[in-house]
């Protein structure tokens, strides 16, 4: 049985959204016991005596416009922070939250702590690719990076894309100005080369950022800026084309009758596009599974989420990025 620390308070549509998702969760896992952080006259009722999900009291809230280190700091009574701490303590095995993603980065680096030898964990979402998803880190846990991160990021990306989406032998790709091997600032540079000596994962060279989206590569490694501008441009476009669409279907009557027989195709793309089939992005590099869920998440993102954790827990994804940073160390 694994036990997951979900964090009740975290999100816009908490607790409903996230209690729901508890339920949805236990119902379609038999291995797992979901603890809910927050407080706990506002989440029994919710709760109703479903088996095999708790409740551990934590009064307090760490909001969105709080300072996120600060908040990790002082708020120890929060149900983010307990939710942490409950995987620090051996208590629960993984902790998902919809809550302040700089919070929760602050909270698994501060209380969690990162693996022996893992220079800086980061955030790395699944987004989906016209020809397979792929993984992009790091997407904002690190602006100002070194190669060496850059290196370790390639590692991490791997092992999770192997151990939890099942990618036999990912391809990691380096987002960059062009392919070319002499392309792109100084970290860049100095980045592809440690990552071209490495064995200890499968190095395919530069992914140029507007080749990104098409899926050649299962893993992206990034700098924290460069990864968060990818995720938000992607965002931002994939909604400007979702809307042009709709605009263009309703436009008149034969392009309604046109889009009635797309309805099918449309809908295909809609889901795929969908962050809820992906649940969230886990923080690799801690020392224990931790996934940020999207701050709207719904009950089913929330479910995906906890199966996101199950997963990692699943497939090992500590102990195999543990394994393998001691090979990239002996390549030094």
């Amino acid at each position: 049985m694994y036990t997951i620390a979900l964090d009740a308070m975290g999100g816009d549509n908490a607790p409903q959204a996230v209690v729901e998702g508890a339920k949805l969760a236990v119902a379609e896992f038999d291995d797992i016991t979901v603890r809910l952080y927050g407080p706990e006259e506002v989440l029994r009722p919710l709760v109703d005596g479903c088996e095999r999900v708790e409740i551990v009291h934590a009064p307090d809230v760490i909001g969105m416009h709080d300072s996120p280190m600060l908040a990790v700091r002082q708020k120890t009574e929060s149900s983010m922070v307990k939710a942490v701490m409950a995987v620090r303590e051996g208590e629960a095995d993984a902790v998902v939250s919809a809550g302040s993603t700089g919070a929760l980065l602050a909270g698994g680096m501060l209380r969690i702590g990162r693996i022996r030898g893992v220079e800086r964990p980061a955030l790395a979402p699944v987004i989906p690719g016209r020809k397979k998803p792929f993984l992009l880190i790091d997407c904002g846990a690190n602006v100002d990076c070194q190669a060496r991160y850059l290196q370790q990021f390639g590692l991490m990306g791997s092992v999770y894309m192997q151990s939890v989406l099942g990618v036999e032998r990912p391809e990691v790709g380096l987002a960059n100005i062009g392919a070319e091997a002499e392309k792109g600032d100084r970290l860049a540079r100095e980045a592809y080369e440690l990552m071209s000596r490495q064995t200890a994962y499968v190095f395919k060279g530069n992914a140029e950022v507007r080749d990104v989206p098409s899926g050649d590569f299962d893993v992206v490694v990034a700098d924290g800026f460069v990864g968060n501008v990818i995720l938000k441009t992607i965002e931002g476009v994939t909604g400007l084309i979702m809307s042009m669409l709709k605009d263009g279907m309703r436009s008149s009557r034969r392009a309604k009758m046109g889009a009635l027989m797309l309805r099918t195709p449309l809908r295909e793309m809609k889901n795929r596009m969908d962050y809820k089939s992906h649940g969230g992005a886990p923080l690799l590099g801690v020392n224990g599974a931790v996934v940020k869920a999207h701050g709207s998440s719904d009950a089913r993102a929330i479910k995906n989420a906890v199966r996101q954790a199950r997963s990692m827990l699943e497939g090992c994804v500590v102990e195999k990025i543990r394994d393998g940073l001691e090979g990239l160390s002996m390549e030094k």
